[in-house]
């Protein structure tokens, strides 16, 4: 297989972007990207990751939308959907494209547009994901799963809430220095915590999940130029590499699983990177998990092998996943603070690892040294999953 790189990178701000059309904030990034990479033209493979155009925005068919309003045709173009990991498979999938010998470049952009509705109704839309028989009628959601996970993961391996507002803390702090962030506001524990407003301030969602565990409903889009190495120097930047990439699938209903809190897609999909980049845990530099509920960026971070079962809530609060820490997690304020545009999240992952892989994170976000990062894009929950290993050239 030809070594593939990312040679371009583009991002909208993460918030409401309901005064705009979807195929206007795919093509902002689009053109982003295109402009950071040198280029106008020249593509060959168009591909947009994009969970629910068709139901947030009554439109389908936006991977040829696309490639007219950036006025690329006759580019190949296809969209890739794969729930909340829609951004993470577009990735894999351009990734594919260059290293079978297919084309040369692709463009992957992932978007959603979803304050297109009310919050009621994108939490119904998410809420699809679910069994239609088993799940949805009985008002389950994704905010719902995740308290149920917290409470398990609570109980198992004696986790606080207290631990779990003093990890938003960090997020927040993190957004607040990215210019892309839907939520650029610091917090501090005791306001969130402490205070005898807390419980005003940050009200329960679904115990012990409490608002500000949760991230916020978002639009944006993030893309990437990705290129066959032997042709990168056509390009302004230079590349960064794709080390490896892998993805995985669990049972579609987390009850059917052995061991609710034994994250297995998440596992296997970064296994795979792994083993495909010929690194293990302990080579990586820092890493973007896919934490629309804080509790997941604990889980994923063990799941992988940065931490051991039931200790990364110990490393986070001895500071180890800041910024400026050991192993820093989530420098852009993760899903949680930097906002969850469902399709646009797993390229919005990507732009960050290559950010900070070239030194060019804004101040107080900047990892030190890094050389090789990890993102995790989570579909379903947990029920199909992808990860990415971007390395420094």
């Amino acid at each position: 297989m030809r070594k593939v790189g990312v040679v371009g990178i583009g991002h909208t701000v993460f918030g409401n972007l309901r005064d705009y059309e979807l195929i206007d904030i795919l093509a902002y990034a689009s053109l982003d990207a295109m402009r950071d990479a040198g280029i106008d033209g020249g593509i060959d493979q168009v591909i947009v990751g994009n969970m629910a155009s068709g139901m947030f925005n009554h439109q389908i068919g936006i991977e040829t939308a696309l490639v007219s309003n950036l006025n690329l045709e006759p580019a190949m173009a296809e969209a890739v959907g794969n729930g909340p990991a829609s951004g993470g498979s577009a990735f894999k999938v351009g990734y594919m494209a260059i290293a079978s010998g297919l084309v040369d470049v692709v463009l992957v952009v992932g978007g959603e547009q979803m304050r297109a509705v009310t919050g009621w109704e994108a939490t119904d839309i998410v809420a699809s994901l679910e069994h239609p028989k088993v799940e949805y009628p009985y008002g389950l959601t994704l905010p719902a799963f995740s308290g149920m996970f917290a409470r398990a993961y609570m109980e198992k391996y004696g986790l606080t809430e207290r631990q779990l507002f003093i990890l938003a803390v960090k997020n927040h702090n993190n957004a607040a220095k990215n210019p892309f962030a839907h939520i650029q506001l610091p917090v501090t524990l005791e306001a969130i915590s402490d205070t005898p407003d807390s419980i005003i301030i940050n009200p329960y969602i679904a115990e012990p999940m409490r608002m500000y565990h949760l991230c916020p409903v978002s639009d944006g889009a993030a893309a990437a130029i990705l290129c066959a190495m032997d042709i990168a120097d056509r390009f302004k930047k230079k590349p960064v590499r794709v080390a490896g990439v892998g993805s995985a699938t669990d049972t579609y209903c987390p009850h059917n699983r052995a061991d609710l809190l034994d994250l297995k897609a998440v596992r296997l999909a970064a296994e795979r990177a792994y083993k495909m980049a010929g690194i293990g845990p302990k080579d990586i530099s820092f890493a973007e998990l896919h934490d629309p509920f804080a509790i997941l960026e604990l889980c994923e971070a063990e799941a992988v092998g940065l931490f051991e079962k039931g200790k990364a809530m110990k490393a986070m609060e001895r500071g180890e996943t800041q910024v400026d820490g050991r192993l820093p997690i989530n420098a852009s304020g993760g899903l949680k603070a930097k906002g969850h545009p469902v399709g646009a999240t797993g390229m919005s992952q990507i732009h960050e690892l290559v950010k900070q892989l070239r030194g060019e994170a804004e101040e107080g976000r900047q990892v030190k040294n890094p050389k090789y990062g990890l993102a995790v894009n989570f579909g379903g929950f947990g029920s199909n999953v992808a990860a990415t290993i971007l390395a420094k050239e």
